[in-house]
């Protein structure tokens, strides 16, 4: 992926009109068939390069755009029971999340299990602790298998909550997951569906659910990175514990301004906190009221017959050194704002 691809007007209108109706798009079951059509008039050499593809493989999904890998999805690993996205680089092949493993003397090895790049987990589900592989996210069936639309592509997937206590399956999530390519980077969409198994089901109030990303070493506050959330407060101590449409955590790897931007649906059920911490990690969580307020604990009940939808789009940006990418404007740009 090059600067010159960056910049053709074919695929900044292309991606422009995609990305526009994001918030519409999600509320349909299916893509509208508007937007694929647009995705015709991609036509140029350089539009390719943003063409996105999936090479599947043994409980994984390798993402690509272009010819750049930029994202791992694994769905059966031996000591993570949960599915995660690890690897995460910019188009230019910058990684902006940890190493996964961390790597001895290079990055910090806390939480290696918990936090090995860009998911979904909840710590108090009927309970259960998801977030500390505990329970148990069993992949049931790929509903839509990995499918490309040029600059976009998605695959739904089926999984199963299973309890570590007696094997119960508590819910199960049925979602989305959408990449697009976007003029300054890309965007990774999650729209899922949870709906209980058994009854009186809820889910709990802690600081680890939700949204979670674990960033580049080099993108650390103490290693010059910035967390910046959508009213201009700055790092952990500015941060955490605050609602915000948006927390974007960046840095400087290789001379390059690159960073990640977790964006929460709208329409969630809750404007979402954001756990952030200095080290290295960002959660974007509208679960825990009573976690981050001292307020009212927060118990959201989950039925057979009363789905919850939850909704996060995710940002991998890149500018030029000195530069930084308006967070704002690309989420405006994304939600047809």
């Amino acid at each position: 992926m090059n600067a010159s691809m960056l910049t053709s007007p074919c695929l900044r209108a292309s991606v422009f009109l995609l990305m526009r109706n994001w918030q519409k798009m999600l509320r349909a079951p299916t893509v509208c068939a508007c937007l694929i059509a647009v995705l015709t008039v991609v036509g140029s050499a350089r539009a390719e390069e943003a063409v996105v593809r999936f090479e599947s493989g043994e409980g994984r999904v390798d993402v690509l755009i272009g010819k750049q890998r930029v994202a791992q999805y694994v769905y059966r690993d031996k000591e993570i029971f949960r599915p995660y996205f690890h690897a995460v680089t910019t188009l230019s092949g910058r990684q902006v999340t940890r190493n996964h493993p961390p790597k001895e003397g290079r990055d910090p090895t806390d939480h290696a299990a918990m936090h090995p790049g860009i998911g979904v987990a909840f710590g108090d589900l009927g309970g259960e602790d998801f977030w500390r592989n505990k329970g148990r996210v069993a992949e049931r069936r790929f509903v839509e298998e990995p499918k490309s639309d040029g600059p976009r592509g998605s695959f739904v997937v089926e999984n199963e909550y299973v309890a570590a206590k007696d094997e119960r399956t508590l819910c199960r999530e049925r979602c989305r997951w959408t990449i697009a390519a976007d003029m300054q980077g890309w965007w990774l969409v999650y729209d899922g569906e949870f709906t209980a198994t058994v009854d009186g089901l809820a889910f709990g109030d802690q600081e680890e659910m939700g949204l979670g990303v674990r960033l580049a070493t080099a993108l650390t506050v103490g290693k010059g990175g910035e967390i910046v959330d959508s009213a201009g407060r700055k790092n952990e101590k500015g941060v955490w514990g605050k609602q915000g449409a948006w927390c974007d955590y960046a840095g400087t790897i290789d001379g390059r301004r690159v960073g990640v931007a977790a964006v929460p649906h709208r329409e969630n059920f809750r404007e979402s906190w954001f756990h952030v911490r200095d080290y290295g990690l960002m959660v974007a969580n509208p679960f825990g009221r009573n976690a981050f307020t001292r307020g009212e604990k927060s118990r959201v009940e989950l039925g057979r017959d009363r789905p919850l939808r939850l909704r996060f789009a995710v940002f991998v940006h890149e500018a030029a050194a000195g530069e930084k990418v308006d967070i704002e404007a690309a989420v405006k740009r994304m939600s047809g704002d």
